[in-house]
């Protein structure tokens, strides 16, 4: 599948003004000195910028044409290409702004959708290792669900609903993290509710095989040997092969409490 990120491009570079993008430069949004230029110079400079792969100017001169020119069509389609630009320049947040500011003046627009999708896709780039905190982890799943629910068949849609795995995916790798904290210090009931928490909120992930086997433990450690073997029996049934369900069978196997 083409890059969604780089998709609505074709459309808004059919004006003969546009092309493509690609540059450098990270950092704060400064805003220009004011200079009146007419909307055809401004946009013809910053869409030369952005060929030049000078992402961040060509970003600061999008956002230009649309403080000199509020009510010109080219205003709608610089928002859009500002967020995009910002999105290229690595700041996310600026682009974020570009295009929720897009989608609060032009909610019906034929290209919310991928307005939508840019926002997602900058929460998504923020995402931190699971060591940290995942607010950001949570506003990207947050922003995707959001799209798939106004536009459930789009292209960007469909690269959201894979995107929703991996962001699950690592919030259950987050719970496991803690999980497997408390688990250390002998704290085996904390333990047992982040470990819950991946088999309920985050079943599909790769992390439920583990959280089951450490549930088992953690109920063995806490003494209620009925839900131990309870979790236990759900990771046979569903992950027969794996080495969790092999610790786990020893584990019940080597508990006295444990009755067949």
């Amino acid at each position: 599948m083409r890059n969604p990120v780089l998709k609505p491009l074709a459309a808004l570079i059919g004006l003969s003004l546009l092309t493509t993008a690609c540059a450098t430069g990270r950092g704060g949004k400064k805003d220009l000195a004011y200079v009146a230029r007419d909307v055809n110079s401004l946009y013809t400079a910053a869409k030369t910028r952005l060929d030049q792969h000078r992402y961040k100017e060509a970003a600061l001169l999008f956002d230009e044409v649309e403080r000199q020119h509020p009510y010109s069509v080219w205003a709608r389609r610089a928002q859009l290409m500002s967020a995009f630009s910002y999105y290229l320049a690595g700041n996310y947040v600026e682009s974020i702004g570009s295009a929720q500011r897009f989608l609060s003046v032009h909610p019906g627009n034929k290209d919310a959708p991928y307005a939508y999708y840019l926002i997602a896709i900058d929460y998504y780039e923020q995402i931190s290792d699971v060591t940290r905190d995942q607010k950001i982890t949570q506003q990207a799943l947050d922003a995707l669900g959001e799209l798939i629910r106004r536009y459930p068949n789009t292209d960007y849609a469909a690269d959201a609903r894979l995107k929703v795995d991996l962001v699950n995916d690592h919030l259950a790798g987050k719970e496991m993290e803690v999980g497997r904290f408390y688990q250390r210090r002998g704290q085996w009931l904390a333990a047992t509710i982040r470990f819950r928490k991946v088999v309920d909120d985050y079943q599909t992930t790769t992390h439920t095989p583990e959280a089951l086997e450490r549930l088992t433990e953690s109920y063995l450690a806490l003494g209620i040997p009925e839900e131990a073997k309870k979790a236990a029996a759900v990771l046979g049934a569903n992950y027969p092969g794996s080495i969790w369900y092999q610790r786990a069978y020893k584990l019940m196997q080597e508990h006295p409490a444990v009755k067949s």
